[in-house]
């Protein structure tokens, strides 16, 4: 799996980001692990013309230490269409902007 992963997170920085990503994704049925959808003018054509696939979105895992961006963009109406895929160089720009975002709102500094 390719992931965007930050690591060496304190006991504080785990909560502030909890707190974040129930605000700010939507949460799923395995615990730490958040859905954050991608924005629609960032779907690749076969995501754009998979109408019934949409939403589109990338999986956030939090654990004690690190969170990991997963580069994966999924489709949370099915498991498997060929608009799954991981994500192109903007996809995966707005993933790795989202987590900065995120350590700059939180003010957390590595």
């Amino acid at each position: 799996m390719k992931q965007y992963v930050i690591d060496q997170l304190r006991e504080t920085d785990y909560e502030k980001i909890l707190e974040f990503l129930k605000a700010n994704a939507d949460p799923s049925e395995f615990g730490d692990v958040f859905w954050a959808k991608l924005p629609a003018g960032l779907y690749s054509d076969a995501q754009k013309e998979h109408v019934e696939c949409q939403p589109f979105c990338f999986a956030i895992n939090l654990s004690p230490g690190k969170v990991e961006f997963e580069l994966l963009i999924r489709s949370r109406q099915v498991l498997r269409c060929k608009c799954i895929g991981y994500a192109g160089k903007n996809q995966r720009d707005y993933i790795i902007d989202y987590a900065d975002r995120m350590l700059g709102e939180l003010m957390i500094k590595l």
